[in-house]
């Protein structure tokens, strides 16, 4: 605990397969987790129950993060019930298609932005005051696309390219109340949205041939992989680090 100040971290999309490797590496270290979910309460429960078979402390809410008021009563009964919000850890994203740029409908772009973009916002508008009361850390789950863009990707990258900006901006203005603000930026994970790409058939094997090639280490991350950076980027440890974004891909950017 030494790492972490006293109360709680919350973990948004703590049901899916980053956010509750997250959830499960932070509770390993002695912290109180909150998980949040959209639709999926048993993946969400299931989280919760594994840690707190293994001894840590774990909370399910059910957050529509496109719904403000939806988000601020969650942060704020947290922040009532634990004393302290000290970690924010955003995990939380669309179930997208794999369009070409030129194949997106403005139906699809519009809902991405609005769901991704705008729900940080409001994730980040509620959490801000909690964190610079604990002198705080927001982590954002965002992609290694940013630099290495892969076709038929946009839907993914574009939303967190805005985020990443806005976490610039509150890196930037938020660090003199202690606040810091990290991205851990990931290539291809086996968990999420990839396995469920390749069951409908968007990704076919010569696709996932090639990101294998492009990948030095020659192999997919794991969640508990990305779940290391985010709790090192959360912790004590990386006090010093702010308004960075960490690439956690084999390799796949250079």
């Amino acid at each position: 605990m030494a790492d972490f100040p006293s109360g709680v971290a919350l973990v948004v999309g703590g049901s899916g397969g980053i956010g509750s490797a997250v959830a499960r590496g932070l509770a390993a270290r002695g912290v109180a987790v909150a998980v949040t979910y959209r639709r999926n309460q048993a993946a969400a429960d299931e989280v919760a129950e594994a840690i707190v078979l293994g001894g840590g402390s774990c909370s399910v809410h059910q957050v529509d993060i496109g719904d403000l008021d939806s988000v601020r009563g969650c942060v704020d009964d947290l922040a009532k019930e634990h004393g302290n919000i000290h970690t924010i850890a955003h995990a939380a994203g669309t179930h997208i298609d794999q369009p070409y740029v030129s194949q997106v409908t403005p139906e699809q772009w519009r809902n991405t932005m609005d769901w991704d973009v705008n729900g940080f916002f409001h994730v980040a508008h509620a959490g801000l005051p909690h964190l610079r009361h604990s002198r705080g850390s927001i982590v954002f789950i965002s992609s290694s696309g940013l630099r290495r863009f892969p076709p038929g990707d946009v839907l993914s990258v574009a939303p967190k390219g805005a985020i990443e900006a806005l976490m610039r901006g509150i890196a930037r203005e938020e660090g003199r109340f202690g606040v810091r603000a990290n991205n851990v930026a990931v290539g291809v994970v086996d968990a999420g949205m990839f396995p469920k790409l390749v069951e409908r058939g968007e990704l076919s094997q010569a696709w996932i041939d090639a990101a294998m090639r492009n990948t030095p280490l020659r192999r997919f991350g794991t969640p508990d992989e990305i779940a290391d950076a985010v709790v090192f980027l959360a912790s004590k440890q990386a006090k010093y680090i702010t308004g960075q974004t960490l690439f956690v891909d084999g390799g796949y950017t250079l």
